[in-house]
């Protein structure tokens, strides 16, 4: 099986994309700082703004079910797939060229 450049990948893919893509509407905006439902635990409030995502950092967490990470983090944690099954996903469904690591 080959490897994944997962910084490679990080760096063409954004939290933005991540959160359009499994449909996250934020309760609150602040800047960067987007708030609302956590979508890896499915908080069941509409207002609720446990979950907090950094548009700038691509970084989110959730403070109640603990959840934290990356884009890539998030997406396999919202479809409960390991980590390369979930960046070959996003390239698929993003149309973007999944960066294989060449091992010579």
């Amino acid at each position: 099986m080959p490897g994944i450049n997962y910084r490679e990948l990080r760096a063409v893919i954004s939290i933005a994309e991540v959160l359009r893509l499994i449909g996250f509407v934020p309760a609150q905006t602040c800047g960067p700082q987007l708030r609302g439902r956590c979508p890896v635990h499915a908080s069941c409030f509409q207002s609720s703004r446990v979950f907090s995502v950094n548009l700038k950092t691509n970084a989110y967490r959730c403070f109640k079910c603990g959840s934290a990470g990356n884009q890539l983090d998030l997406y396999a944690a919202v479809t409960k797939k390991s980590l390369y099954q979930a960046a070959i996903d996003l390239c698929e469904k993003l149309n973007c060229p999944t960066p294989w690591i060449h091992r010579w």
